[in-house]
C-alpha cells in the first residue's frame, strides 16, 4: 500500500481553476491508484517555496512517498527582470546571478527539510508559462532555465528523481490560463506521478528523469 502527498503550489491544488466540470491533479491522481493506495493534497494555491515546510506540519502517520512542485511563485515574483532596464547585459546577468542564488538558498533548505523525513521523494520542474505574447512566452520561458536547473542540480546532489513538467504540460489545452493546469493538464500529471511511483527504484539512490 503506498500513500502518496503532493506538497507545493496551484500545479497540485489547481481546482479553482479547472471550471465546474473540471477535475484537479489530487482527483485524477486518486481515480488513477490501486484501491488500496491512498493520495492527500498539502500543497496550497499561491505557496512559496518557503512555504513547504509549513506544509509538512501533520502529514498523515503512514505516508510513503513524497511529490512536490513549488518554485513557479517564486519565480513569478521575480519577473519584473523580464522588463528591467539596464545599461549593459552585464548588469542583466548580474541581477539574475543574484535573484537564482536566493531562489537556491531556499529551495536546498526546504529540500532538506523535507529529506528530513526519510521518505522516497521525487520534485517538478517548473513548467512553461502560456503566454500569448511570442516575445514574452520567450523571454519567460529563457529566465525559467536559471531556476529550473537550481531544481534539476539539488534533485541530482540529493539522488532524487524528477517530474519534468516542461515536456508533460506541453499543448495550450493543458493550461486553464497563462500559469495554471488545466483538466487535461493535470490529467496529464497525475498520470506522470503515478507512473514515477511504479517505476522507480528508490531504493537504489539515483536520479530518474520522468517526462
Amino acid at each position: 500500500m503506498a500513500h502518496v502527498v503532493l506538497f507545493g503550489d496551484s500545479i497540485f491544488d489547481n481546482k479553482a481553476y479547472v471550471g465546474e466540470n473540471g477535475k484537479d491533479v489530487i482527483t485524477h491522481l486518486r481515480e488513477r491508484l490501486p484501491n488500496d493506495w491512498q493520495a492527500t493534497l498539502k500543497a496550497v494555491d499561491g505557496s512559496l517555496i518557503e512555504n513547504v515546510t509549513e506544509q509538512l506540519l501533520d502529514i498523515p502517520f503512514n505516508t510513503t512517498h513524497f511529490v512536490i512542485s513549488t518554485g513557479g511563485n517564486n519565480a513569478i515574483m521575480n519577473s519584473d527582470v523580464l522588463q528591467m532596464k539596464a545599461g549593459n547585459s552585464a548588469e542583466v546577468l548580474k541581477e539574475i546571478a543574484d535573484r537564482r542564488e536566493i531562489f537556491e538558498r531556499h529551495y536546498e533548505k526546504m529540500l532538506q527539510n523535507v529529506l528530513l523525513k526519510n521518505l522516497p521523494t521525487a520534485v517538478c520542474t517548473i513548467y512553461f508559462p502560456n503566454f500569448p505574447e511570442a516575445i514574452f512566452q520567450r523571454l519567460a520561458v529563457t529566465a525559467l532555465s536559471v531556476f529550473n536547473d537550481v531544481i534539476i542540480r539539488q534533485a541530482i546532489a540529493n539522488n532524487l528523481p524528477i517530474i519534468d513538467l516542461r515536456l508533460i504540460c506541453n499543448e495550450a489545452a493543458d493550461y486553464a490560463n497563462a500559469i495554471e493546469p488545466s483538466d487535461k493538464g493535470g490529467k496529464k500529471i497525475a498520470a506522470k506521478i503515478l507512473e514515477l511511483i511504479n517505476k522507480h527504484e528508490f531504493s537504489n539512490r539515483r536520479t530518474e528523469v520522468f517526462a
